[in-house]
């Protein structure tokens, strides 16, 4: 098929345009503070200025605030990072092309908005300043260049991936910011109307760059769905002669989709099926009181990684398979095995597959009866925000609310804690946030802990350090780093014994069979996603293989295409 663009996007070769951009703004600068500054219309500009300054009123300078104040340093930077960690997580497909093409934009503006000042001194317009003056030039202006290349970025963004009336809405809205500052920055006494053309000018380019270097070209996932991908067979079914038991969370697994699933077992062979249903008292329903009656064939877990965890407490080590249907809200586990997010695709594709065993974590603390876990258990930060998350936002806007709850503890102050590892001496670090994994990727493929695998036999932790922006920055540098080199996981035991540092200092990891953590002052807790009880003590020890999943291909095991963005076709569905 024939793109306008080529076959993809065109790489970082258009980039090297970005040198140009800043010299074709540096002449543009050195033409209108010299040459051209006597001539109209750029002799005219210092009479606007002070007829914008001789309107002002109290109402108007609010508002022009308020459009300032959007496209600061501090906002530009926040709006930035939390836009681009909603594209990795948020859509059932990272949109890693367009998170990547958002920071670049931003990113690149600014530098080519420093290189310019540089070589272009050029004073504020001589009228009263409704704000402390930057000590940058004011051609181009700086504000002007950020919003530009931070909401144009997310209108072009919204051009592509929104439809039906919100995109032409949402677009709009978007583009009319980076003229609404400009005008702001006028009226406030900090730009003539050349510098904010210039700002324009320099936001277009760098957007104009930037789109044909990393999204030209690009489809997302469901188009190549909808138009190259060949239907799969239909796997005969196995004979079997023992009961299923299927668990089933009554709102993520309703009537029809139960109707669904109930159709790939059978076509699978199964055809003993019995239904336990859970509730919030008993979140695995009767599965204890069922197997101290009978043995199952397999177990059919239809939740989220809640769900998942309290089935498990009671599965491990029991060797009766399990088969992953994520109807939750992460259902992380089921990302890190490489399911399909389609429930009935995840149970087809298993079905379709064989048993192995994966580890599962065994933790404990003050206050904390031991329990097992199958992602992830955490201390800090990550746990403030699952439990502080609105249930009622998760249920209509599923990731979005963890996002939400994570920007209300942004500023909390990290804790002093000492972390042992496999029994060797205490180190003492001081944290925002501790995560304890048997998998490493969150939503999108980000990977927090990379070197996670769930049949390593081993646990892998991260201490999360940020120390203002640039802490922030340099975390989510490195991850989206390795999001997009997407390189090779490192072997069990990689991490070493005293911790190897990235994102200078930001991150640091470990890996061991046995982790203790004491922290300083009691802290949030979390196990798969649901919130414990606070404490100052996590203790956690691996138990490999301990648990048997039915998967469609080993843990680790390269697949190719993802399974997470090209779902399988799923017997009683619709073509």
């Amino acid at each position: 098929m024939k793109r306008s663009c080529g076959s993809s996007a065109r790489g970082v070769g258009p980039l090297l345009l970005l040198p140009v951009q800043a010299a074709l703004m540096g002449g543009l600068g050195r033409l209108v503070t010299g040459p051209g500054a006597g001539h109209w219309p750029l002799s005219a500009e210092a009479s606007i200025g002070r007829d914008l300054a001789e309107g002002r009123d109290p109402v108007t300078s609010g508002v022009t605030e308020l459009f300032s104040v959007l496209a600061g340093t501090q906002a530009v930077i926040g709006v930035t990072l939390v836009c681009i960690v909603a594209l990795l997580v948020l859509p059932r497909v990272a949109l890693r092309s367009e998170a990547l093409f958002l920071g670049v934009s931003v990113a690149a503006q600014s530098a080519v908005f420093v290189t310019v000042t540089a070589f272009v001194d050029r004073p504020r317009p001589d009228v009263p300043h409704q704000e402390a003056a930057p000590p940058t030039s004011s051609f181009p202006s700086g504000h002007v260049g950020a919003s530009l290349a931070l909401y144009g970025g997310l209108a072009v963004i919204a051009a592509m991936r929104l439809r039906g009336p919100w995109r032409y809405a949402v677009t709009g809205t978007l583009l009319l910011i980076p003229p609404a500052v400009g005008l702001s920055r006028m009226y406030r006494g900090m730009h003539y109307p050349s510098d904010v053309a210039g700002g324009l000018l320099n936001g277009t380019l760098t957007l104009l760059i930037t789109w044909f270097a990393l999204l030209c070209g690009r489809r997302s996932a469901a188009e190549h769905d909808a138009t190259e991908r060949p239907d799969r067979e239909v796997p005969a079914p196995r004979s079997t002669g023992g009961p299923v038991l299927v668990v089933r969370h009554p709102y993520g697994c309703p009537d029809e989709l139960a109707d669904r699933l109930a159709t790939v077992l059978r076509e699978h062979g199964h055809r003993d099926l019995r239904w336990i249903p859970t509730s919030s008292d008993f979140p695995c329903g009767t599965l204890a009181k069922e197997l101290g009656t009978l043995r199952p064939t397999l177990v059919v877990v239809c939740g989220g990684d809640g769900t998942l965890r309290a089935c498990t407490e009671i599965l491990a080590g029991t060797r009766i398979p399990l088969a992953v249907v994520p109807c939750g809200t992460g259902n992380l586990l089921a990302r890190n095995l490489g399911l399909p997010m389609d429930p009935a695709a995840a149970l087809a594709a298993s079905l379709a597959g064989e048993s192995f065993g994966i580890d599962v974590g065994r933790v404990r603390g003050d206050g904390l009866e031991p329990m097992r876990f199958t992602v992830m258990a955490g201390a800090g930060f990550d746990a403030a925000m699952v439990r502080d998350a609105s249930p009622r936002l998760k249920s209509r806007m599923g990731w979005a609310a963890y996002v939400l709850s994570a920007l209300r503890h942004l500023r909390d102050p990290g804790v002093r804690l000492t972390i042992r590892v496999d029994g060797g001496r205490r180190l003492r670090r001081r944290a925002r946030m501790v995560v304890i994994g048997n998998v490493g990727t969150l939503q999108g493929g980000l990977p927090l802990l990379p070197a996670a695998q769930p049949d390593s036999g081993r646990l892998d932790v991260v201490l999360f350090d940020p120390r203002g922006p640039a802490g922030w920055l340099a975390a989510a540098g490195y991850l989206t780093a390795r999001l997009l080199r997407r390189r090779p996981p490192a072997g069990p035991g990689a991490a070493a014994p005293e911790g190897d540092s990235e994102a200078g200092g930001v991150l640091e990891y470990f890996s061991a069979t046995r982790i203790d953590v004491r922290c300083a002052v009691p802290q949030p807790r979390e196990l798969d996603g649901d919130a414990v009880s606070d404490g100052v003590r996590l203790t956690a020890e691996i138990e490999p293989g301990a648990l048997q999943v039915y998967l469609p291909r080993a843990p680790g095991a390269p697949q190719a295409p993802p399974a997470e963005q090209l779902p399988a076709r799923v017997p009683g569905t619709a073509s």
